[in-house]
């Protein structure tokens, strides 16, 4: 079948199709059976409702997809295109008679919305604030006679990478809390053309990973994403931004999952007898990718020069009773440059992604 590469088994798990979205690039995958009969749709949208929902994501695919989504019958392209152009959907399936899947279309097939994004762009008054102070020790030798921020991921520093990431989403608005070396990014981004707004916050001495937010106090009039300046994340950020608002969010983080497998067989106890006995277990975590959104009154509860990491912020805010949600991406949405290895990865993966826009990938 021609769109095996867009489908998946109604015998698979959950887990499988989060695999499957995140291969195949498209936010979603259809879920048929042998026959090659649609039975549901599955999006990154049911997935993060699933996941959320904090049920067991090594269940059948058929617990988390819609098993009722849209489709459309045999048409030819202008009458599809009109449909296209009336409501926007993420996939358009096509099917026979027999409800078997014969084609797919995009919302991003449309020539005019080749560039845009589904979930439109980022309110206009929204920044991005980049935690660009850190000495970087992971990646010792380079960070030694660079500043993290910018250590090269093919052409340009990651911090240009993360900016750009921001940008595509509507964001021109940025400011960087700097430290370590920080007259070597200021000189940086002082001479490079920018099509965008950068304002250099500094700290006197480093103050953890959400001390210097300090500087901002007055300054920020609306919710502002803040991100580690070492990370590359693929998300929806509208829709971080829209899920922020409607849950009354004061912080919002970006969680990826992560399966974690334990290397030795794992013992569990009734009394004095094993009960079980599991050889390498996997386990499933949400983890801190190092983004978030935050309201501006977060600001408040910083005082001047206070040390504190933005894990101890939030851990203080569950404390209170505040809300502090939680945004799941997969787990290959999330590449962190904060070791050799991890940075080497990244460089591969951003080169695929160019191939891939010049049309030289699959």
């Amino acid at each position: 079948m021609k769109l095996d590469w867009l489908c998946i088994s109604s015998s698979a798990s959950v887990k499988d199709g989060i695999a499957q979205i995140n291969k195949n690039g498209k936010k979603c995958v259809i879920v048929v059976d042998d026959a090659d009969r649609l039975c549901g749709l599955l999006t990154d949208g049911d997935v993060r409702r699933y996941v959320l929902s904090g049920k067991d994501l090594n269940a059948s695919i058929t617990c988390a997809m819609n098993p009722k989504p849209v489709v459309f019958h045999q048409m030819n392209e202008a009458a599809l295109r009109q449909e296209m152009l009336k409501r926007t959907m993420i996939v358009y399936p096509v099917v026979d008679a027999n409800n078997r899947l014969i084609d797919a279309f995009f919302w991003n097939d449309l020539p005019e919305n080749k560039n845009g994004n589904i979930s439109g762009f980022l309110p206009e008054t929204i920044s991005t604030v980049i935690m660009a102070g850190g000495l970087g020790r992971r990646l010792y030798p380079y960070t030694k006679v660079l500043p993290k921020a910018l250590v090269p991921i093919g052409e340009d520093p990651i911090c240009t990478h993360v900016i750009n990431n921001f940008k595509s989403f509507g964001c021109k608005d940025f400011h960087l809390i700097l430290n370590h070396k920080k007259e070597m990014i200021k000189a940086y981004y002082t001479e490079v053309e920018k099509d965008y707004s950068l304002t250099f916050h500094e700290e006197k001495e480093f103050l953890g990973t959400a001390g210097g937010l300090s500087l901002l106090k007055g300054k920020m009039q609306h919710a502002f994403f803040v991100s580690n300046c070492d990370i590359l994340v693929e998300a929806d950020y509208p829709c971080i931004y829209k899920m922020h608002k409607s849950e009354g969010n004061l912080i919002t983080m970006v969680g990826a999952l992560k399966d974690v497998q334990i290397p030795y067989g794992v013992i569990k106890l009734d009394h004095n007898s094993v009960a079980t006995l599991e050889e390498k277990p996997k386990f499933s975590f949400l983890t801190n990718v190092g983004v978030y959104l935050l309201e501006p009154c977060v600001l408040d509860d910083i005082g001047d020069g206070e040390f504190i990491h933005m894990t101890d912020l939030i851990e203080r805010y569950i404390a209170q009773g505040k809300k502090v949600g939680c945004f799941p991406v997969a787990g290959d949405a999330w590449l962190d440059m904060g070791q050799i290895e991890e940075m080497k990865k990244m460089t591969a993966v951003l080169e695929r992604r160019v191939q891939k826009q010049m049309g030289n990938g699959e």
